[in-house]
């Protein structure tokens, strides 16, 4: 059997839904999947896990307000998945944007021989920073964490490819495919914000947080600034995605203090929009509960 049922069910089902989803206009596809995304965050077990987060990240935050910014969340979810056959619908726009529509403030570092390195988080609808910077005339190869579930990762990496330039799923043959892409000038962007278990730890909410360093060892290793592309939901299905001004390794930067950089960024775009960020990834160990970097102020 060359997948296990399981796989082909789950996969069946997703494909149901993001029928749906295609069948609507981008509008109402992105309020029905806030509505099914509220309600499938009602579940205990995926209550619990947001609740758990934002406790440990933001414990000045009172029962009240964490449970308004819970419910969001899986809003926000729903809603990214529900775009996602839509992407290819989006445009780019200078003002106040509308449905559908993506303002962008700032623009694409330029093209050089060293090649140009991205990052951003999983805020907002993540999906467009590849398409918009493609949009620009500065396509990127996007690198992701593939699903666990090969199907759904195959139709995701169809759709991906439809907006950008090959999506590259991390792992030993990424980062091969990420050096040949720099070295040809292209650029690569990275979404930075998640746990990896044999990174490096570096402060995030004030507290340690296994972190990836291949970002700041490709920018230390060729001296390569690191540009940020930040993606804000401003209302239902309608963006604003600023690219940032760099920021440049210094003299005496090594992995860990670059990333700490970045991670710092990363935290004040989450405390600014924090009902838009991925709460349900388990980014902290379990032991994160009793145990809190008391360097970080």
């Amino acid at each position: 059997m060359k997948h296990p049922i399981r796989h082909r069910l789950e996969y069946a089902l997703a494909r149901c839904f993001i029928a749906v989803f295609a069948a609507l206009p981008l509008a109402l596809a992105s309020n029905l999947g806030a509505a099914l995304g509220a309600m499938v965050g009602r579940l205990p077990p995926l209550a619990r896990r947001v609740e758990r987060n934002l406790a440990l990240a933001m414990p000045e935050l009172g029962a009240t307000e964490r449970a308004a910014i819970r419910a969001s969340v899986w809003r926000n979810l729903g809603r990214t998945i529900a775009e996602i056959p839509h992407l290819h619908d989006f445009t780019l726009t200078d003002g106040p944007p509308g449905q559908g529509q993506v303002q962008v403030l700032g623009a694409p570092a330029p093209e050089q021989d060293i090649g140009t390195l991205y990052f951003g988080a999983h805020i907002g609808n993540w999906e467009l920073m590849t398409l918009v910077a493609a949009k620009l005339g500065r396509p990127m190869h996007g690198v992701y964490r593939a699903p666990n579930n090969p199907l759904i990762d195959q139709w995701l990496r169809r759709q991906r490819a439809r907006v950008s330039l090959a999506p590259l799923p991390k792992g030993a043959s990424a980062a091969r495919a990420i050096l040949t892409a720099l070295n040809r000038g292209g650029a690569v962007g990275m979404l930075v914000d998640q746990k990896m278990n044999d990174g490096i730890p570096v402060p995030f909410f004030g507290r340690r947080a296994m972190t990836a360093p291949a970002l700041a060892q490709l920018a230390l290793r060729r001296g390569i600034d690191l540009v940020p592309m930040r993606c804000e939901r401003l209302n239902g299905a309608a963006f604003r995605i600023s690219f940032l001004a760099p920021l440049s390794p210094g003299p005496s930067d090594d992995a860990a203090a670059l990333m700490g950089r970045v991670n710092q960024m990363l935290e004040a775009w989450i405390r600014e929009r924090p009902e838009q960020w991925l709460w349900p990834h388990n980014r902290w160990p379990k032991e994160a509960d009793d145990t809190q970097d008391d360097t970080v102020s």
